[in-house]
């Protein structure tokens, strides 16, 4: 597996990556890494998602950041050890860690608005990681702050990313949300005079505290749709009978 990931590195332009084998949140690996607290200004990650570790194996300290076995959670709570006060994350989770309802779930996003700087949330379509997954996943952009200062969000939902979302992933540039999503990103000014019903839009901090910090996207989206007027029920019924009596 090192040599896979180190040969990917290099036909990226990574000529001299630093590929250690180890399991980044074991207990037993906090010494061998305790250096590394704190020592990088970005990280950019996919971590595994849906697995499942024991209490006893897993890092003490991160354990006091979230108390779960989740490793998609754990491997945030890493993430924001290793940042230095001031770096930036970009970090691909599965959709479960945006509105999940356990303890866990909720203390972490929590913890990402109120005592980091959660930037924003990209939401991706199913069908992104096919063949190998058709989990719906989502962008996390945070900064370390340990002080807050989240005022509000930026939500972005993507629709397509420049290929068919089935398991042939067929290019398709003609039909891509990344440039948008980019321009946007760089004018915040212009987003936060965007509707709900647009395809993004900022979110202020306190409305997601008012959600249990749920940070997906639907949550605050609002549907841009025509009223429709019904006959009362009385008349209704009426009609209903006449065509029994027909």
């Amino acid at each position: 597996m090192l040599r896979i990931g180190s040969m990917n590195m290099l036909l990226h332009g990574v000529e001299n990556p630093d590929i250690r084998y180890r399991d980044s949140l074991a207990e037993t690996e906090v010494a061998a890494a305790g250096n590394d607290a704190e020592r990088y200004s970005l990280v950019l990650a996919n971590p595994p998602f849906a697995g499942s570790l024991d209490y006893e194996s897993t890092a003490k300290d991160l354990q006091r950041v979230v108390k779960t076995k989740k490793t998609e959670l754990l491997f945030l709570a890493l993430f924001l050890r290793l940042l230095q006060t001031g770096g930036r994350a970009a970090v691909i989770v599965p959709d479960g860690v945006l509105f999940g309802s356990s303890k866990a779930h909720r203390s972490l996003r929590r913890i990402l608005v109120e005592e980091q700087k959660l930037d924003a949330v990209v939401s991706m379509p199913s069908g992104v990681f096919k063949p190998y997954a058709g989990v719906s996943t989502a962008i996390l952009l945070f900064t370390k702050t340990n002080s807050g200062s989240t005022d509000d969000v930026w939500f972005y939902d993507m629709q397509a990313d420049g290929y068919s979302l089935d398991d042939k992933r067929t290019p398709q540039p003609e039909n891509s949300d990344l440039a948008d999503i980019l321009t946007r990103w760089r004018d915040h000014e212009t987003e936060r005079k965007r509707a709900r019903t647009d395809q993004s839009f900022l979110v202020p901090r306190a409305e997601m505290a008012d959600n249990d910090y749920d940070l997906s996207v639907n949550r605050y989206t609002e549907s841009d749709h025509d009223a429709v007027e019904y006959d009362p029920p009385p008349v209704i019924m009426r009609r209903l009978a006449a065509l029994a009596r027909d």
